[in-house]
């Protein structure tokens, strides 16, 4: 075998399942002098995904789509086994967003016997979800380092609604020179604000009625940050909001600098809202940007 298969309900969708494979038609863009862009992604594609696959379309000559759900990235007691599936849904619409290629390895292409190696971080990781999710991080920069190492993109797009991964990506391709262009796109949302994500399919319709308000807590302390709010009352003031709304445990609710994620005292450059909470079997995390004086 080859290690390329045309997907059944895409023909003209490429499939990679190798690392031999990928570089083989990657190398052959190369030596067309071609740009190549890549989308990692676990699956579960959804318009977020499209948006950064469109993106990646627009900037360069190719394009890969990544389908892998990475177990190291998955806690103990989280989803891993149940995280939705389903490649033959996937594949039609990366094909429709006008990818190339498919990379969807096998795990022992990405974890074979004997693999002992992982990247180490420090920090953007630190804090908000590299608190909640330890080794969640350290599981998606592995993941990430490979995926950049076998298919050597010029560039990969992530969204910004997991603005900590985001940020997490891009120091570790500046600290370990990696060269690849880290871009991030905006969040994509629902008509009602709600920042799409695989997990949403977790919310019960009840689950789902409540969960705008997430966006509506967090953007609403935007607007009066940038017109010189105080930190710690906005934060008591979201945290109120949000258990008013009927959402469960509060993961965090902090304003962190927008280049470092550094925590700070007083709005005087880009920050950025981020919340993590809990919506029965959902946890649910978005973000916006504070820009002092909008």
């Amino acid at each position: 075998m080859n290690g390329f298969k045309s997907h059944d309900l895409n023909a003209s969708l490429e499939t990679a399942r190798t690392v031999a494979a990928l570089r083989r038609r990657i190398g052959e863009w190369r030596g067309a002098g071609q740009r190549i862009g890549l989308v990692p992604t676990m699956g579960a594609i959804h318009d977020g995904h499209i948006a950064l696959m469109a993106a990646a379309r627009n900037a360069c000559d190719r394009v890969v789509v990544s389908l892998f759900v990475n177990p190291t990235q998955f806690g103990p007691a989280e989803d891993y086994s149940g995280y939705p599936r389903d490649e033959a849904r996937d594949a039609a619409l990366i094909a429709d967003a006008g990818a190339d290629l498919l990379y969807a390895p096998g795990a022992i292409e990405i974890y074979p016997d004997g693999f002992a190696t992982t990247v180490s971080l420090s920090g953007p990781a630190e804090g908000l979800c590299g608190e909640f999710r330890p080794g969640h991080f350290a599981g998606v920069a592995t993941m990430v380092a490979k995926l950049f190492a076998q298919c050597a993109p010029d560039a990969a797009w992530f969204g910004e609604k997991d603005y900590q991964q985001l940020l997490v990506i891009r120091r570790m391709a500046t600290d370990l020179d990696l060269p690849v262009e880290v871009e991030g796109a905006p969040t994509v949302r629902e008509a009602d604000g709600l920042a799409l994500s695989s997990r949403n399919a977790y919310l019960t319709p009840d689950e789902r009625a409540i969960a705008p308000a997430l966006y509506r807590t967090i953007a609403d302390m935007a607007e009066r940050l940038a017109r010189d709010g105080n930190i710690p009352d906005e934060i008591s003031k979201g945290r109120s909001a949000l258990a008013g709304a009927r959402f469960g445990a509060l993961d965090y609710l902090e304003v962190r600098d927008a280049v470092t994620l550094a925590p700070i005292e007083t709005v005087t450059r880009p920050a950025r809202i981020l919340v993590a909470a809990r919506l029965g079997k959902a946890r649910l995390i978005d973000n916006v940007a504070v820009i002092p004086g909008r």
